[in-house]
């Protein structure tokens, strides 16, 4: 039988702190209907875009706990945007930190966790007589933006 070692958490012990800062983005296809209910405060569950920031803040903080590699990392700024681009509610995520290692998981995470929130308030309207979600679909989760600066 042949061994394998498996990595745990990569060192970074001797990497020098610098400024770090990720920004990534994500879209949740929505119909019409449920967009118009969005806007028009009309969610059973309360304010979509207000629950959904707050999914993404504590998803950033708890990146490392989701994600087994990741370090945890003394963040210093998040904030969540969104916007509409015809029926895909968009969420951004920038995330700001001084540390030894990239920050961009964290805001993937925040977008991922926003959406996934945004999709759990509204999923009562997305349903289709079958109870499937034909039109609900979140798309596009990428890094807009990595940046690594001088150090600290």
């Amino acid at each position: 039988m042949s061994e394998k070692r498996i990595e745990g958490i990569v060192e970074i012990g001797h990497k020098p702190v610098v400024e770090r800062r990720a920004v990534a983005e994500g879209r949740l296809r929505l119909q019409p209907a449920t967009k118009t209910a969005i806007v028009g405060g009309a969610i059973k569950k309360g304010d979509v875009l207000e629950a959904s920031t707050i999914a993404a803040l504590q998803a950033v903080k708890d990146t490392p706990r989701i994600i087994p590699h990741c370090h945890p990392i003394p963040l210093e700024g998040t904030s969540v945007d969104w916007r509409w681009e015809d029926t895909h509610l968009c969420c951004t995520v920038e995330v700001a930190a001084h540390y030894k290692t990239g920050i961009e998981m964290e805001a993937l995470t925040g977008v991922a966790a926003a959406l996934l929130c945004a999709f759990d308030m509204v999923k009562s309207l997305e349903k289709d007589e079958d109870g499937q979600y034909p039109t609900a679909v979140m798309e596009g989760l990428r890094v807009l933006d990595k940046h690594k600066g001088s150090t600290a």
